[in-house]
C-alpha cells in the first residue's frame, strides 16, 4: 500500500513538473487553458449530471400525467354515478313523502268511511230500523215506497263499498310505500359507497397531481441550472481559443529570443527539478477538444517558485491570462513559463541557477484558486513537461 501510494505521488509530481524551453508568455497562455479546460470538464460533468436527471425527471413526469389522466378518468366515471345515484336518491326521496302523505290521507277516509258505517248500522239497530218506518209513512204510494226502500239499499251498499275501496287502497297504498323505501334505502346505502370510492379516488388524484408539479418545478430549477452551465461551457470555449491564439503568439516570441541567444549550454545532467512541490491539479493534453499546453501544479499561495533549471530571463511580468509570468531560456531550444504568481522574484536579462527562487505561487490572470502554471516548450512549441522533469 505504502509503495503504490508512494507511486502516485512520484506520478503526480511528474505530471506537475514544467516543460523546459517554454515562453513565459506561452506558459501563462497555457496555464490559463488549462484551468479553463478544468472548468470545461466540471461543467461537462454538471451538463451530464443535469440532463440525465432532467430526463428522469422527464420521464417521471409524464409517467405521473398518465396516472392523473387514468384517475382522473375514473374519478370522472365516480362522479357521473354519484351525481346520477344523488339525484335518483332526491326523487325517491319525494315518492317517499308523497307516498306517506297519500297513506296518511287514506288512513284518515278510512276511518271516517269506517265511522259513518258504524254510527250508521249503530242508528238502525238502536231505532229498530226508524228509517225504514219513516220511509214507509212518508211514501205516498207503494211504488213510491218501493223506490224508498230500494235507496236505502243502494245507500248502505255504497256505505260497505266505499269503506272496502278506501281500506283497499289504503293497504295498497301501504304496500307501495315499504317497497319505495326499501329501494331508497337500498339507494341511500349504494350511494354511500360510491362516496365513498369518489372521495379516496380523488384523493389519489390530488396526490398524483401534487407530486406531478413537484416534479415539475424539480425539472424547471434543473432546466435553468442546465441553461446556466451550458452558457458558462460557452464562455471558457470561446476564452480558450483567444487564449490559445496568445499562446501561439508566445511561441513565436521565445523562437525569436532564443534565436538570438547563446545555444552551447545544456542543462544540468540531471535534467529539470520541479519548480514547486505539489499535486497536478491539471495535465497537460487535449481536453474538450481544446490543448492545456502545460501542467497546474497544486500549491498555497506564497510558495517560493524554483528555477526548474539554468538560463537566461527573457520574460518577467503581466501576461494577459497568465497573470504574472516569468519566462527562462535554457539555450539548448528549451524554455520554461511559469504563471499565475502572485509576485516575481526576477527580472528580464537576468542569469538564473538551477532551483534559484524567481516567484511566489500566487492566483493573478485567469485563475480560479492557488497554483503554478507551469509550462515547457521546444523551440517555443508547448511539450508535455513530464517528459523532461
Amino acid at each position: 500500500m505504502r509503495s503504490r501510494f508512494l507511486l502516485a505521488v512520484l506520478c503526480a509530481l511528474v505530471l506537475a513538473t514544467p516543460a523546459l524551453g517554454q515562453d513565459p508568455k506561452k506558459a501563462s497562455v497555457d496555464a490559463r487553458i488549462a484551468s479553463l479546460n478544468a472548468k470545461l470538464a466540471r461543467a461537462h460533468a454538471a451538463e451530464g449530471i443535469l440532463t440525465s436527471q432532467i430526463s428522469r425527471v422527464t420521464s417521471q413526469i409524464r409517467t405521473l400525467q398518465s396516472q392523473v389522466g387514468s384517475a382522473s378518468t375514473r374519478l370522472g366515471v365516480l362522479e357521473q354515478n354519484l351525481a346520477l345515484h344523488q339525484r335518483k336518491l332526491d326523487t325517491l326521496t319525494q315518492i317517499f313523502n308523497l307516498e306517506t302523505r297519500r297513506l296518511v290521507f287514506l288512513r284518515h277516509q278510512y276511518a271516517q268511511a269506517q265511522a259513518r258505517l258504524n254510527d250508521r248500522l249503530i242508528s238502525i239497530y238502536e231505532s229498530d230500523n226508524p228509517d225504514t218506518l219513516a220511509v214507509v209513512l212518508s211514501s205516498s204510494s207503494f211504488t213510491d215506497l218501493l223506490d224508498q226502500l230500494d235507496y236505502l239499499s243502494q245507500i248502505a251498499a255504497q256505505d260497505h263499498r266505499i269503506a272496502r275501496e278506501v281500506e283497499t287502497a289504503r293497504n295498497e297504498m301501504h304496500r307501495t310505500r315499504e317497497r319505495t323505501k326499501k329501494v331508497r334505502h337500498g339507494v341511500v346505502v349504494e350511494t354511500h359507497a360510491i362516496a365513498v370510492r369518489t372521495s379516496e379516488q380523488r384523493t389519489v388524484r390530488d396526490r398524483l397531481l401534487a407530486s406531478q408539479n413537484s416534479l415539475a418545478a424539480a425539472r424547471a430549477d434543473k432546466s435553468k441550472r442546465l441553461s446556466v452551465v451550458r452558457e458558462s461551457k460557452k464562455e471558457y470555449l470561446h476564452e480558450i481559443d483567444g487564449l490559445q491564439a496568445q499562446s501561439a503568439a508566445l511561441g513565436a516570441q521565445i523562437r525569436s529570443a532564443q534565436s538570438s541567444g547563446p545555444t552551447d549550454s545544456t542543462p544540468s545532467s540531471s535534467g529539470l527539478i520541479w519548480p514547486v512541490s505539489g499535486p497536478i491539479t491539471s495535465p497537460f493534453g487535449m481536453r474538450w477538444g481544446r490543448m492545456h499546453e502545460g501542467i497546474d501544479i497544486g500549491a498555497a499561495s506564497g510558495t517560493p517558485i524554483h528555477a526548474a533549471a539554468g538560463g537566461t530571463v527573457i520574460y518577467a511580468g503581466w501576461m494577459g491570462g497568465y497573470g504574472n509570468l516569468v519566462v527562462i531560456d535554457h539555450h539548448n531550444t528549451l524554455a520554461t513559463a511559469y504563471g499565475h504568481q502572485s509576485a516575481i522574484a526576477t527580472g528580464v536579462g537576468a542569469s538564473v541557477s538551477q532551483g534559484q527562487v524567481i516567484g511566489y505561487v500566487g492566483c493573478t490572470g485567469h485563475c480560479f484558486g492557488p497554483h503554478l502554471h507551469f509550462e515547457v516548450r521546444v523551440n517555443g512549441s508547448p511539450v508535455d513537461p513530464l517528459g523532461y522533469l
